[in-house]
């Protein structure tokens, strides 16, 4: 199970706060890939990310002020701007000359994109990262959104590795166990047979459009007749939902962010055609909050059984997304380290398994 690869991938973006949660003129830290960061939102609307160390004396910038253009260090005062450089350093007198402009506390390519902020994580190196986006990827996005925020965001941090957050977007039989509720499936006394198509994609794989079932009658009531459903999975942890009806269609974007090789918070973004369904909303953000604590629960009692170091095993075929992920991961490190373009090793396949 990879059990010498790092656990954390960089040179890729992450999906780190919805973008409702910053507003103008305002600045929040996070974590991300064990790194401390600094979110700010100018007053001029733009996200921009520091790396959250004052270069002078290794204070957090976070405990100083943002004035929604730069932000001041509480400890003497320097300040800095979006992209990183110094601007200011109150103690110098008129005679000390000083290039302050030479001096930067680090800069990361941060994007607003359909409601959501991403920022990429470059290889770590001696060099301070910067927020310079030539030559980067795209950033994720949803097809046939365009420019729209979600109407549901939401987002839990996991008390657990990437890898094990990851598995639980690819894990297709454990629904019938972990997600029981009145308003959902109150046990696992049915199981139906299923039978999916898989193709290969960019970064990762895709369970072919198909049908769903009919028993999913909420769908057929918002969306309308022949609702069909296409998911893809992608690294560094992505999960991406297109659902259609002859009416109306939703999308859902599940996102990985590895905070610390110990800690990995869970975003899920929602997002739906429906022009009258506003009211609605509320009770849909604490469904799904609902559906992803119980998904949290079940990996914080999972971890009692890791601490012990056990070997695990992964089954075909319920388990096969899972090892594809690892041979994803895989191909990706021996791809960097190589020196050469990546590429997919995930062939078409069907897959069965009972849920």
């Amino acid at each position: 199970m990879l059990a010498s690869a790092p656990l954390l991938l960089h040179n890729f973006w992450y999906l780190v706060l919805p973008a409702a949660k910053l507003r103008r003129g305002k600045m929040r830290k996070v974590r991300l890939l064990d790194e401390p960061l600094l979110l700010c939102r100018g007053q001029d609307g733009r996200v921009f990310a520091l790396r959250d160390i004052c270069p002078h004396r290794g204070i957090p910038l976070s405990y100083g002020r943002f004035d929604g253009r730069e932000v001041e260090c509480c400890y003497h005062g320097w300040r800095f701007g979006a992209d990183g450089r110094c601007t200011a350093i109150p103690s110098l007198t008129a005679d000390q000359p000083m290039e302050v402009g030479k001096i930067r506390c680090g800069a990361y390519p941060c994007r607003e994109v359909q409601g959501n902020i991403w920022v990429y994580m470059p290889e770590k190196s001696a060099r301070l990262p910067s927020a310079a986006t030539d030559g980067l990827p795209p950033v994720p996005e949803l097809p046939g959104i365009g420019t729209a925020a979600p109407q549901v965001s939401i987002s839990q941090v996991f008390p657990c590795d990437c890898d094990q957050a990851a598995f639980g977007l690819m894990d297709p039989t454990h629904a019938a166990f972990v997600h029981t509720s009145w308003w959902w499936k109150k046990n696992a006394t049915t199981l139906r047979q299923k039978e999916k198509h898989f193709e290969p994609a960019p970064l990762g794989w895709r369970m072919k459009r198909h049908a769903l079932p009919p028993q999913n009658r909420a769908y057929r009531v918002f969306l309308g007749n022949g609702v069909t459903t296409e998911i893809t999975y992608a690294l560094p942890g992505l999960r991406i939902e297109l659902i259609e009806g002859d009416k109306h269609s939703a999308a859902g974007l599940t996102a990985i962010t590895p905070l610390s090789e110990t800690e990995t918070e869970v975003h899920q973004a929602l997002y739906w055609t429906l022009p009258w369904t506003g009211p609605l909303k509320p009770l849909a953000r604490r469904l799904a909050h609902s559906f992803l604590a119980q998904d949290k629960d079940v990996v914080i009692k999972q971890q009692e059984g890791l601490a012990h170091g056990p070997n695990l095993m992964l089954i075909d075929d319920a388990d096969t997304q899972a090892k594809w992920y690892y041979r994803l991961k895989r191909e990706w490190l021996n791809a960097a380290r190589e020196g050469r373009p990546f590429e997919n090793p995930i062939k078409a396949r069907t897959l069965h398994w009972r849920s």
